[in-house]
């Protein structure tokens, strides 16, 4: 869903004009039925939700007049002040649903939902295609939460609105304890973390395709009735595909196997928001110098096409239905492939190395659609998720991926661009060329899987000094079409607090990743977000064979579980030399914020040939026991063995509590 960073410049009236609010709704028509369905009670059962949501939303028109306080509104709309009063309508209609009488039966659906009222349909069941697992548990803890909360939940997920803005929605919309429904969202949020927004954007909460199923066909034949199929205007309203003034849209039917049909033409009079070149989002040139959101919601669109709107439709059309416009589809395996709800933001639009590239982002991913120039091989489409975006991870996309090498498209923010070689970390770094539109030269890729990794090619960016003062960062590409950050944690320090991850440019970054950095190896396309390595511990080796450090490299994933590479790195006599891999682990919250103590042990055989279990512990480990030996006081110890061991260390908190070591595989 698209973000929400800014107000209007007024409150939205009272009442608006019949053919404004009409304009509204057909703009935003998914946004506001995928909301009215979220409010709305799930004890209703999913086909008459399904149809409710689409009739509050219809009904939204001018009739009712209800004071609003001034609440955020879509980034690019045509009439933010119209779409906050649409909104507020549709919320108070939906939370209207569950209120019952008193005495009035629970077994019977709240006095609203009995109401008849358009959209109708006879002789067919309607309800959303089904999500994966995350999507379900998401759907039955919503369940389980009263409709102010899922309303609470909704606006701060969907809408991206803040806690005061939510408060003062529900409130004007005729809740009376907004604070507890509040209480009540944050611990739905509490359990999805950062993927509430994507896993509402997901098939699962969408009325507007629908799968459907016959109802009782024979009861039907015993009563010597066929009802007729459902109405063309709810079948079919959902594509506004009619010409002349736009009709209010219902859902997306679909047949019983969940294949969607072939989408409209983009740009077409009536055509859906969705896929409509002349409703794509822009971004004014200069916002990313002045908001404090700075993300992809911030890129301007850039490139020579930015006005090609049959380049655009295709692409429009691609992210749609990449079957129907017969596009090689790529994702991550985290990456939902359901459409844009809502027309996505234009990034860039222009030919890069031999081909037309169009870069869109729809508030939580972004999509590349590439088609050769010279027609001789089949359009691409790679989408990646890029929710909770930030400075850093925001910086660049792959806009281009050649034999020659991969060509990024940099934020608008980055003042300087460079590339160096992580495996040599007292190289000097190469500035890369970047026109004017933001497209950097091509960057030689990592090596190929199964290839000698003798090279690993960075990205060095700095950002301007207008966001932000003298911060330089690296990223990588891992074949997909958002890039990978690189950071870095060093050693605690003596009676220091637990340090937080920096930029991996200092000469003790740059060293520790030049012994981890083919690790990186085996991590294309899976949806890497950032990867950060942790210097948890030293230690001094037996028989005075110099020092090891002990340190854990996190790969978090957009998605936010994140695995574990957990090493051992003797001094080495030279600066790539490979590490000791203790274990790999995952999915886990050890070593981020979230598993700040961590223990592990290995086997070690000095120079002389005799075996030692070694074992370390994070900042606040006090003692270590190895195998069962004799408690040893500090955070590293060496215990001398008679032959290979196969060791394993618990830890010893403050407090008397214990930390086992991971399971590792």
């Amino acid at each position: 869903m698209a973000p929400l960073p800014h107000r209007p410049d007024a409150a939205p009236p009272a009442r608006i004009g019949l053919d404004r609010a009409e304009a509204v709704v057909v703009e935003h028509y998914a946004r506001l039925v995928r909301l009215a369905h979220l409010v709305l009670p799930p004890a209703l059962g999913r086909h008459r939700r399904v149809l409710l949501a689409h009739g509050v939303v219809q009904r939204a028109l001018p009739g009712l007049t209800t004071g609003r306080g001034q609440v955020p509104v879509p980034d690019g709309s045509t009439d933010p002040v119209g779409y906050a009063w649409v909104r507020g309508q549709v919320l108070s209609a939906a939370l209207a649903f569950e209120h019952r009488p008193p005495l009035w039966p629970r077994r019977l659906p709240p006095p609203r939902a009995l109401r008849p009222g358009l959209p109708a349909v006879w002789g067919l069941r309607f309800f959303p295609r089904a999500g994966g697992t995350e999507e379900l548990a998401l759907d039955r803890v919503l369940a389980e939460v009263s409709a102010p909360a899922r309303a609470a939940f909704a606006l701060d997920a969907l809408e991206e609105l803040g806690t005061e803005d939510v408060a003062a929605l529900l409130a004007a919309a005729g809740v009376a304890d907004p604070e507890a429904a509040l209480k009540e969202a944050a611990g739905v949020r509490a359990r999805t973390g950062e993927a509430a927004g994507v896993l509402l954007a997901s098939q699962e909460f969408d009325p507007c395709q629908v799968q459907t199923r016959p109802t009782d066909l024979l009861s039907r034949r015993r009563k010597g009735r066929l009802v007729g199929v459902g109405l063309v205007a709810v079948a079919a309203s959902c594509a506004l595909a009619v010409s002349g003034p736009a009709p209010v849209p219902g859902p997306e039917v679909s047949e019983a196997d969940g294949k969607g049909g072939v989408a409209p033409v983009a740009g077409a009079r009536g055509g859906t928001p969705a896929l409509n070149p002349a409703l794509l989002r822009r971004t004014d040139a200069a916002q990313w110098a002045d908001t404090a959101r700075v993300d992809f919601t911030a890129w301007p669109p850039r490139g020579g096409r930015t006005e090609d709107t049959e380049l655009l439709g295709r692409a429009l059309r691609a992210w749609s239905s990449p079957e129907a416009a017969g596009v090689k589809l790529a994702r991550s395996r985290t990456t939902p492939a359901v459409p844009p709800a809502g027309p996505p933001r234009l990034l860039y639009a222009g030919d890069v190395a031999g081909a037309a590239v169009v870069l869109l982002h729809d508030g939580t991913r972004a999509a590349r659609y590439a088609e050769p120039l010279n027609g001789s091989s089949p359009p691409s489409l790679e989408v990646a998720r890029t929710d909770e975006a930030d400075v850093t991870t925001a910086a660049a996309l792959v806009v281009s991926r050649t034999e020659s090498g991969v060509r990024f498209l940099l934020a608008p923010w980055v003042s300087e661009a460079g590339t160096r070689d992580l495996l040599r970390p007292g190289g000097d770094a190469r500035k890369l060329r970047v026109d004017e539109d933001g497209v950097t030269e091509a960057v030689a890729g990592p090596p190929v899987a199964g290839a000698a990794c003798e090279r690993w090619p960075v990205v060095r960016l700095r950002s301007s000094p207008r966001i932000v003062e003298d911060h330089a960062f690296l990223v990588t590409d891992l074949g997909e079409l958002t890039a990978a950050h690189l950071s870095y944690t060093p050693l605690p320090g003596s009676g220091a607090g637990a340090r937080a991850p920096r930029e991996a440019t200092g000469e003790a970054a740059l060293a520790a990743w030049a012994r981890v950095g083919c690790r990186l190896a085996g991590l294309e396309r899976s949806g890497v977000r950032a990867v950060n390595t942790w210097d948890f511990a030293e230690q001094t080796l037996p028989e005075e064979a110099g020092r090891a450090v002990w340190g854990c490299t996190r790969v978090s994933t957009w998605r936010g579980p994140g695995h574990v590479l957990v090493h051992l790195r003797p001094e080495a006599g030279r600066a790539a030399a490979p590490v000791r891999l203790v274990g790999e682990t995952g999915p886990t919250a050890a070593c981020s914020r979230f598993g700040q103590h961590l223990v592990a042990s290995t086997a070690w055989r000095a120079p002389s040939g005799r075996w030692y279990s070694l074992a370390a512990g994070s900042r606040e480990v006090r003692a270590l026991t190895v195998s069962g030996h004799q408690r040893e006081r500090g955070r590293t110890a060496a215990v001398r063995t008679d032959g290979e061991p196969d060791p394993r260390v618990t830890g010893h908190l403050p407090g008397g509590e214990e930390l086992t070591e991971p399971e590792y595989r």
